[in-house]
């Protein structure tokens, strides 16, 4: 079935936010098996939205809306939709007794009662994370549905209710998918690798290439869960010719596979933080549970915090350099000591866009890993921008973490 995504409000126009939710619903609406043919993105004006709604329906079966549902006066996206659907708003009580029970009875004020009023000719959809109502309405065959833009709000009716009852409702075929995240190859360098796989897939199956900062997510595909088995051969062929790259056989971040391995293997771990800023930690501690293993980070930016908490030598800092292998593994040796764990991350760099040599330009890197006494150093060449920088480093120390624990 066809289908687009429209994102609704002046603030994405401007830069404000960033669209995120047009590329999560594209990737959940393809494996269930429906074709995203437009993405668009429009403010906060009603002819606008019922001009686009009138456009898109042209080429569509199904629209997926987000935006425009909260409480204020610039959130116009309900009463524009009762316009144009040529019907009103209406109180909803179930939509009352919903709001009581996402926020507290003292918390509903005027505008927030507002929210319970409805499109009259629809199917209301309860949001159980948030105050706006999802609706659903259906014209001549098709499907317009309006949700929240706030994200989290977006996903959870998106997962819970809309793919659901879109698939319940028109006849689709779902993807069937293996994804593997592969290190130690570039983008160009894994196609030439696998080229010959590539080419002999049977007729169907599709391979994609989805590179990040410092590894790969190869997603290898097909549409009909009929053609399970055959992906089955396929990825059997696929991981012969991988070997030991792939650290992992499922979408899932570096983090979380570290995660697994740590908890797996009943060890703890700190991270001593230079360049990157303590965004290792930060990605540590983003997984559920991560105080099973995590004990703390000492983000050590300035060479007395090196000296002062993770003893790090002075004569290291003097004839070596915060940026030098000698720096890190003492990093590493010092946070051990500190936080009384396993294993150690230390990472000392220059993430730019200042701060090079000739000898040590912006992007040099050196990170230690550590597990039960074994130590390993490596240089990184990482390039000239610092986001990318941090989080290349932060990606690099993460797998080379991985690779001590195998």
């Amino acid at each position: 079935m066809k289908t687009a995504i429209i994102t609704i409000g002046d603030e994405i126009l401007i830069g404000q936010i960033v669209d995120t939710n047009s590329a999560w619903i594209a990737e959940k609406m393809t494996v269930a098996g429906f074709a995203i043919e437009e993405m668009v993105s429009i403010g906060d004006d009603a002819k606008q939205i019922k001009d686009t709604i009138d456009d898109v329906f042209k080429r569509v079966d199904v629209i997926l809306m987000t935006g425009g549902l909260g409480p204020t006066k610039d959130d116009i996206t309900k009463k524009t939709l009762c316009d144009y659907f040529g019907t009103e708003l209406v109180f909803d009580e179930t939509v009352l007794d919903n709001l009581k029970q996402v926020i507290s009875w003292t918390s509903i004020n005027n505008l927030t009662h507002d929210q319970a009023y409805v499109p009259k000719d629809c199917t209301v959809i309860q949001n159980k994370v948030g105050t706006a109502p999802i609706t659903w309405f259906e014209r001549n065959g098709k499907v317009l549905v309006s949700m929240p833009g706030v994200p989290y709000e977006m996903r959870n009716v998106m997962e819970n209710e809309i793919i659901s009852r879109l698939t319940q409702h028109f006849d689709t075929e779902s993807y069937i998918k293996q994804v593997f995240i592969v290190a130690g190859y570039t983008e160009s360098a894994l196609a030439i690798h696998i080229s010959d796989f590539e080419n002999n897939l049977p007729k169907g199956f599709g391979l994609a290439y989805l590179p990040s900062l410092g590894f790969m997510k190869l997603r290898l595909f097909v549409k009909g869960e009929q053609r399970r088995p055959e992906l089955e051969t396929e990825v059997l062929k696929l991981k012969a010719l991988l070997g030991k790259a792939i650290i992992a056989e499922e979408d899932i971040a570096l983090e979380a596979i570290l995660s697994k391995k740590l908890i797996e293997k009943g060890l703890t771990i700190g991270t001593a933080e230079s360049c990157t800023g303590g965004n290792i930690a930060h990605m540590i501690t983003s997984v559920a549970g991560a105080s099973r293993y995590f004990k703390g980070s000492v983000v050590s930016y300035a060479n007395e915090i090196k000296k002062n908490l993770l003893n790090v030598r002075a004569e290291t800092l003097d004839s070596f350099g915060a940026v030098s292998e000698e720096v890190v593994l003492e990093m590493a040796a010092g946070v051990i000591d500190v936080l009384n764990t396993d294993c150690a991350i230390s990472v000392s760099g220059i993430a730019g866009p200042d701060g090079g040599s000739d000898e040590k330009p912006v992007g040099t890197v050196w990170i230690c890993t550590s597990y039960k006494g074994n130590c390993q150093a490596r240089k990184y060449n990482l390039g000239k921008y610092r986001e990318a920088n941090i989080m290349k480093a932060s990606n690099a120390a993460i797998l080379q973490m991985l690779n001590m624990l195998d």
